[in-house]
């Protein structure tokens, strides 16, 4: 092996060993430049060729040109294989591919529900108000007038994390708190998440409420009725009848069952109003003054009404959806609906 040729090699081993060194793209384009470039050590070696004696340069400047085209190569398949990430030239994927387009989400038809409930209230002048989802005894109760062993309890079907603290079957311990935070005039609504130990087509143990509460001078009945019926015509529509019924809670006397015309038939009759032509949608009343007493108002001077309502309730009736377990299960074709 001639002088010329020991050289060229030299110059080959040394490009081959700083490149298997090479970390990043950058690197490796500094090594073209390095060997290869106008100034590079490959291009000055051919330069220098006719310093060789005549008979030498033939075989130098075939070798230095197979060993360019080498290094160029391995060069150009260094940064390549640097800047493809492993994983993905290891799965095959070809990255110059164009990204395929994710599906954009949609507001939950319970959260669009619970906006528009809350919305509605807003503009008559109601506060929004929260409160623990995990709640004392006392305050889910014992405040709205229902004390140890009072039959209401049973109703509730509540799930207790202590002999003292449970899980809230409603959301008017809410009420409560506000009530004993701050003065009459109040208004409010408090929706948020509830429990109760019960599951089937239309019950499932967690759900959502949201309760109202309106305290102030010379509240009357009257109020409570304009109040719901104009929210119940503005979810529904202005042809949506209500009627009022007595019915029985323990923190509020009076207190009535809130139906409408049923939203299917009409009130013609059907399998979802049972064939009653009207809906169950809510329940409400006067706040009755053992609460007031609780919280420390003056029942002499201040009185007021409260309501709640499901929100699932509301969302089938308002989509026309018949199992309350769709709402949980997470079925993107169901959710796409909405």
């Amino acid at each position: 092996m001639t002088r010329l040729n020991q050289t060229i090699e030299a110059i080959k081993s040394e490009a081959l060993a700083a490149l298997d060194q090479a970390g990043d793209p950058e690197a490796v384009k500094a090594l073209s430049v390095k060997y290869l470039g106008r100034k590079g050590l490959v291009t000055l070696f051919l330069r220098n060729i006719t310093a060789l004696p005549p008979e030498e340069r033939p075989a130098a400047g075939k070798a230095a040109n197979i060993i360019k085209q080498e290094l160029e190569a391995s060069f150009q398949a260094a940064e390549k294989r640097l800047s493809t990430p492993g994983d993905q030239q290891e799965s095959g994927i070809d990255v110059t591919l164009p990204g395929r387009p994710a599906p954009v989400g949609t507001l939950h038809p319970l959260t669009r529900i619970n906006r528009r409930i809350c919305d509605i209230f807003n503009r008559m002048g109601f506060n929004i108000a929260e409160g623990p989802e995990v709640e004392n005894d006392y305050h889910n109760f014992e405040a709205l007038n229902i004390p140890k062993n009072h039959p209401a309890r049973d109703m509730q079907d509540t799930f207790y994390v202590s002999d003292n603290i449970v899980l809230r079957t409603h959301t008017s311990p809410i009420q409560v708190r506000i009530m004993e935070k701050h003065a009459p005039p109040i208004r409010v609504v408090a929706p948020g998440k509830v429990y109760r130990c019960d599951s089937d087509l239309t019950h499932t143990p967690m759900f959502h409420q949201v309760e109202g509460l309106l305290v102030d001078t010379n509240v009357s009945f009257g109020d409570l009725k304009g109040i719901l019926t104009a929210f119940v015509q503005e979810v529904f529509d202005v042809k949506t009848s209500l009627r009022f019924r007595p019915s029985f809670f323990p923190f509020t006397e009076p207190s009535a069952e809130v139906d409408i015309l049923c939203v299917m038939c009409r009130g013609k009759g059907c399998k979802v109003c049972s064939h009653t032509g009207w809906l169950e949608v809510m329940g409400c009343g006067m706040v009755h003054p053992a609460v007031f007493e609780n919280v420390g108002y003056d029942t002499s001077k201040y009185n007021g009404f409260a309501f709640g309502m499901g929100v699932e309730r509301i969302a089938m009736l308002h989509y026309g959806i018949n199992d309350i377990r769709l709402f949980f299960e997470g079925d993107v074709r169901f959710l796409g609906q909405f």
